[in-house]
């Protein structure tokens, strides 16, 4: 039951439903804030290897998936701020719902002790369906953390999340995706029907409202947000 519900919203498929709808409209009001770049990608593209150390029977990276490769990076700047970039992901770390949308996703923790965020924690993503899925912690510093995907997830790749000091009271927050369709169900989904793309879009850049919001600052330009895509006949050659 602990994988169908979790302790915070959304619960159950209703509510699932209805954050989709929350986040639908949210992206809407937001397209005029964000900035978009897309263009082609290529071997320069790929995430990092996972450590070995994390790597057993349920990883699943990126050579796993189906389709093309999908790098994108989500950033913003936030001005005035009162905090810094390592006590931003310090707050993240100890709960990823801080900087999430509420009633759209929430993270909730299979593995690790509350409050803190460790190599091999793991977690399990609840986002508008059918995007729930399995994440382990790859990669920890003091200013960022990253997650590969598990077995079970719909999508097969890494996602960073980051933060900066430019200068005193100035913060950039980035997040990292390399995403692939996890099989080749997800991929009509994800890329011959963009909806997956977009979710995801609406996601990390309200993420990044979030990220100003916890720095107590304010943001600076627009979000931006660029998009490489590695077609699947280049991946197979890496």
């Amino acid at each position: 039951m602990r994988r169908l519900f979790s302790s915070r919203p959304p619960l159950g498929r209703l509510r699932r439903g209805w954050g989709a709808l929350i986040m639908a409209n949210r992206h809407l009001r937001a397209l005029r804030i964000i900035e978009r770049e897309r263009t082609g990608g290529g071997a320069t593209d790929l995430p990092a290897p996972w450590p070995l150390a994390l790597v057993d029977e349920r990883t699943k990276t990126y050579a796993h998936g189906h389709g093309p490769l999908f790098h994108r990076t989500f950033s913003v700047r936030a001005v005035d701020a009162r905090h810094d970039a390592a006590e931003l992901i310090e707050t993240l770390s100890r709960d990823l719902d801080a900087g999430a949308p509420p009633h759209v996703v929430t993270f909730a923790r299979e593995r690790g002790e509350p409050g803190r965020m460790l190599l091999g924690d793991e977690y399990r993503v609840y986002m508008p369906a059918p995007w729930d899925g399995p994440v382990r912690v790859i990669l920890r510093t003091e200013r960022s953390f990253r997650f590969g995907t598990l077995a079970g997830h719909l999508e097969a790749g890494q996602i960073e999340f980051r933060a900066s000091d430019v200068e005193p009271g100035v913060v950039d927050f980035e997040i990292e995706v390399w995403s692939r369709a996890g099989d080749r169900a997800a991929e009509l989904f994800y890329r011959r029907l963009v909806v997956g793309r977009e979710v995801q879009a609406g996601l990390w850049v309200q993420f990044c409202l979030g990220a100003v919001r916890l720095l107590e600052g304010r943001r600076e330009g627009k979000v931006r947000e660029i998009t490489r895509r590695v077609p699947a006949r280049e991946l197979d050659t890496c």
